[in-house]
C-alpha cells in the first residue's frame, strides 16, 4: 500500500472519529446511528493510522505532498 493521505487529512479523520465515538459512547447517538458512528470511526481510525484510503486510490486522489 502506497500512502495517499496527508497530515491534515489524517488529523481531520482522527478528530471526526473521536467525535463519533464520543457521541455514541455518551448516548447522544443510539441504536443504528450509534453502530454506524462506531463503524465510520473505526474506518477513519484505521485509514489515519496506515495513511492509506482505498477510496482515494479508486478515484485517483492524493492529499499528501511527498507520495
Amino acid at each position: 500500500m502506497q500512502k495517499n493521505m496527508g497530515a491534515l487529512d489524517k488529523t481531520l479523520r482522527l478528530i471526526a472519529a473521536i467525535i463519533a465515538i464520543s457521541l455514541a459512547g455518551t448516548g447522544v447517538l443510539t441504536g443504528t446511528a450509534a453502530i454506524i458512528a462506531y463503524a465510520i470511526a473505526g474506518v477513519f481510525l484505521v485509514t489515519s493510522l496506515v495513511s492509506f484510503c482505498p477510496l482515494y486510490r479508486l478515484i485517483g486522489l492524493r492529499t499528501c505532498a511527498n507520495c
